[in-house]
């Protein structure tokens, strides 16, 4: 069944072609010739040292910024601004203070969906409120919530939209290790629930294993560019309490590492696992 979900994965059409993408301001070139594609249902993880451009490469794909070189393709049509097939969640939640956790994923809905009559609405965000295990704080304000919920109002709110991709920066970076575990595990459930698309940055190697199907290598700035893609070859039902058991657990963690570490410079040549 796992040889199947990953199967499903490589089979599935190209969603997002991103093209030549460069970045400069002024006289320096944060990113360069960064090339890479996202099928649909897959998960994507991009790795590197600050500086790097991450997170405009992400903001980029959001329409939220214009690159200097390249193109972004999402489901065949040019990126040229923000748009309701590309769900965004950054570090911070970016919840309306004075409105509930219903109203504010309800205004999203409505964005997406104007039409549709308030009973839809709320049975909209009910259904993804209950994906992230926020249905008793449903009428709760923000200043009511811990900084984990803010981020679980956050998701749910970035997947009732239905986005063909989801954005997430470093979403988790704030949160202490057991509320960042509780809502990776989350994040897993409703993107095999989904089949979403996701492409997510973050600086922790261990999320990367635990989320992506690839992730992709950042070399340092400026002129930074993806140095290598690293395919996640264990199988797709992977949990944080067992991942460290797999067997080809510490060779991709330790390859990942030894990257950061040791090779992140531009003009070191990338190295097979061994």
């Amino acid at each position: 069944m796992e040889h199947g979900a990953a199967a499903a994965v490589d089979a599935a059409p190209v969603l997002v072609r991103v093209e030549g993408l460069a970045k400069r301001y002024g006289d320096t070139t944060i990113f360069e010739d960064v090339d890479f594609t996202l099928r649909q249902g897959e998960f994507v993880c991009i790795v590197g040292h600050s500086g790097c451009g991450k997170t405009t490469i992400l903001n980029t794909l959001a329409g939220l910024e214009r690159a200097s070189d390249g193109h972004v393709i999402v489901d065949g049509r040019e990126v040229v601004g923000p748009g309701l097939d590309r769900g965004v969640v950054f570090q911070g939640h970016a919840l309306m203070p004075w409105l509930t956790v219903r109203q504010n994923i309800a205004f999203a809905v409505r964005s997406k969906w104007p039409d549709w009559p308030k009973t839809k609405v709320d049975e909209q965000v009910r259904k993804y409120v209950a994906l992230v295990s926020l249905t008793p704080a449903l009428d709760k304000k923000p200043s009511q919530l811990s900084g984990g919920m803010k981020q679980r109002v956050g998701i749910a709110r970035a997947f009732a939209i239905e986005p063909r991709m989801l954005l997430l920066d470093e979403p988790f970076g704030a949160l202490d290790a057991l509320t960042r575990g509780t809502i990776q595990d989350e994040l897993l459930k409703i993107c095999a629930a989904t089949r979403q698309t996701v492409f997510m940055i973050t600086h922790d190697v261990d999320e990367a294993l635990l989320l992506a199907d690839r992730v992709m290598l950042m070399s340092n700035g400026p002129h930074a560019r993806v140095a290598e893609i690293v395919v996640n070859t264990m199988p797709r039902s992977r949990q944080r309490a067992t991942l460290h058991h797999d067997p080809q657990y510490y060779p991709m963690r330790n390859h990942l590492m030894d990257f950061l570490v040791e090779r992140s410079h531009p003009l070191t040549p990338p190295r097979s696992i061994p």
